[in-house]
């Protein structure tokens, strides 16, 4: 019954899937993110993942806002790396 009752209270989630088209790229913003876990994991949970050049990213939270709050502050620092790439990034020749 303990385990009905964790599993229910989880019943805010979204999903997010960043297509790089490279596994390059999207490694290497999974390794920067990936670094900083969730301020509060008893209310959100984040699972990123990457396959075929994409960046995906499962979050589940106990209520809206912390699910809100979450995500919101993940595509800041989403936008901030993947502006730092294309910034940094060599420039490829076609």
């Amino acid at each position: 019954m303990e385990s009905e009752t964790l599993s229910s209270s989880w019943q805010f989630s979204c999903d997010l899937e960043v297509n790089f088209e490279s596994e390059e790229k999207a490694s290497i913003v999974y390794a920067a993110l990936n670094v900083d876990k969730e301020l509060q994991p008893d209310k959100v949970k984040r699972v990123m993942s990457v396959c075929d050049g994409k960046l995906a990213v499962h979050f589940e939270a106990v209520e809206a806002r912390f699910l809100r709050a979450s995500f919101s502050a993940f595509v800041d620092v989403l936008t901030l790396a993947t502006t730092t790439i294309e910034e940094f990034s060599p420039e490829q020749e076609l």
